[in-house]
């Protein structure tokens, strides 16, 4: 157990005794629901706070809208981490024991899942923790506390990454809230990478030759160019066809896909002029990613010749994979042993029973698991990862914060999310009833401030004890071969040039003479 010092039990104070404004914090987060890079009003809500507590905030950090840069103190160490905020589409629920999508609002709006509110608020915490120890007991320092914006693509991490966000720092603490809590070990998120292929037919008239036709000039009687939404569905169809080819199915890679245009409408027989498709796909290696690419630009530039369009391609994101850092591992763990597991009170109890209730199961003593409410070692949590991995695979799943891990020793800490009992092994509860727990505070609170008193812990660690500092830059100079820019260190992916693709039709709230709407018309009542 690690020891708590003056500075230390002051941060973890600071916490207990702004828990009740920080969930109702969250609540705010949580109900704004907001998408990838466009979450408007969860940014602003955050860079208000944050200056009303004397951090300097830059908006729209490296070009993203939706993205910050907050920072206090002076001179080193230089310790960061970072909120996310964005919801998921088609994930909309009411904070109630039974499926509602939330009142006056499309079915298929968006919701928290993960839920990125809570960890960004857990993390806001933290920070805000080590900010009132390092004014109460003078000590010197810099905190960087980061706004990262459509962590659902994996948008803004490599972005902050490219355009040197990163560099200069000591330390870094990446939260997610998880199955149960623990910090990871050796086996890191993997490589994420997205593209979007935009097919446009800038020249129908050439598909036939018109002379042939009874009215030459009259296209709408002829035979119509397959154009762009055509090429959309061959290079959907073509892709799912080679998917066989891509790579050998071992280890975990995976390879979805989002049509962002859909060759919007069009009159009697024209062609859609313009239509896009977004692939995203993760993979342990970014060899496995660079042969994955090869084949999806040959699929595209092969439905671009076969429909008569024009094809061009534009990166969304790319991803490292992570590098692990034992140093704070550790230290990051005995301090979330010294904080204690997340445990959900009789209010959580009481309305986790109720989803149980009304699925028609028999209502549990104790209707949340046990996985959630205790700590595991990072030993065990990385053997039990292990026991289902090939050995040569060294990284796994995918998620942005693994850019932080090459710029600075960085640890990245789990807290148990509240997560339903089944009623036999194989259960599966609907996504619904896991999306709900998220907006109650008695049920993810718990998860919430466990997380935030851990990370505030470690901070006033890395502040008050060089050597542990040392110790972590150690290990991260031996692993990168010599620090940033060493001989194992491996760059930003993307060019410091890169241009956010913030521009392109992702799914968001417009207002109109209606009122508020989400981006989609609603389907018809009896669909519902």
């Amino acid at each position: 157990m690690i020891a708590i010092g003056s500075e230390k039990q002051a941060a973890l104070d600071w916490v207990e005794a702004n828990r009740k404004r920080l969930s109702q914090f969250h609540q705010q987060i949580w109900h704004y629901a907001e998408t990838a890079f466009r979450e408007y009003r969860s940014a602003r809500a955050y860079c208000e706070l944050l200056r009303a507590e004397g951090f300097q905030v830059e908006e729209g950090s490296a070009g993203m809208p939706t993205a910050f840069l907050a920072t206090f103190g002076e001179g080193r160490p230089v310790l960061g981490t970072y909120a996310e905020y964005d919801a998921v589409p088609e994930n909309s629920q009411q904070p109630v024991p039974y499926r509602a999508p939330r009142e006056g609002l499309h079915p298929w709006a968006p919701g928290h899942t993960d839920p990125h509110s809570a960890l960004g608020v857990a993390a806001l915490a933290g920070v805000l923790g080590a900010k009132a120890a390092m004014a109460r007991h003078g000590l010197r320092g810099t905190l960087r506390f980061f706004g990262e914006p459509a962590e659902k693509v994996c948008g803004s991490k490599p972005v902050h990454a490219a355009k040197g966000y990163y560099d200069g720092a000591d330390a870094y603490i990446s939260y997610h809230p998880g199955a149960t809590s623990t910090t990871v070990w050796d086996t890191h998120c993997g490589a994420y990478w997205s593209a979007v292929f935009t097919f446009e037919c800038l020249d129908p008239e050439t598909w036939i030759d018109q002379s042939l036709l009874p009215f030459p000039g009259r296209a709408h009687a002829g035979a119509r160019c397959p154009a762009a939404l055509d090429a959309v569905c061959l290079m959907y169809t073509t892709t799912k066809y080679t998917k066989e080819a891509m790579f050998p199915h071992a280890g975990t890679w995976t390879l979805n896909e989002f049509i962002l245009v859909g060759g919007q409408c069009t009159s009697d027989n024209l062609p859609p002029r313009l239509a896009q498709i977004q692939y995203a796909w993760r993979a342990p290696t970014l060899g496995i990613q660079e042969q994955i690419a090869r084949v999806l630009e040959k699929n595209a530039q092969h439905a671009a010749e076969s429909t008569g369009c024009r094809l061009s391609s534009r990166w969304v994101t790319k991803t490292r994979v992570g590098l692990a850092n034992h140093v704070l591992a550790d230290l990051t763990y005995r301090n979330l042993e010294l904080v204690g597991p997340p445990v959900p009170g009789e209010e959580a109890r009481a309305f986790a029973r109720e989803i149980q209730k009304n699925l028609g199961l028999q209502p549990m003593s104790d209707p949340f698991d046990d996985v959630s409410q205790r700590l595991v070692t990072p030993e065990e949590h990385e053997a039990q990862l292990r026991r289902n991995l090939p050995g040569w695979q060294l990284n796994f799943t995918s998620d942005d914060y693994v850019e932080y891990t090459w710029h600075a020793p960085t640890v990245r800490l789990f807290t148990g999310r509240p997560t339903l009992r089944p009623p036999a092994p194989g259960y599966q509860y609907p996504a619904w009833a896991r999306n709900a727990l998220g907006g109650v505070p008695g049920c993810i609170d718990p998860m919430t401030f466990v997380a935030g008193k851990t990370i505030a812990a470690t901070l006033i660690d890395l502040l008050t004890r060089p050597e542990d500092l040392a110790r972590a830059r150690a290990e991260f100079e031996e692993r990168t071969g010599g620090g940033v820019g060493g001989g194992l260190w491996v760059a930003p992916l993307l060019p410091r040039n890169f241009v956010p693709p913030i521009d392109l039709r992702w799914p968001e709230y417009v207002t109109t003479p209606r009122g508020d709407e989400w981006w989609i018309p609603t389907p018809h009542p009896d669909l519902r």
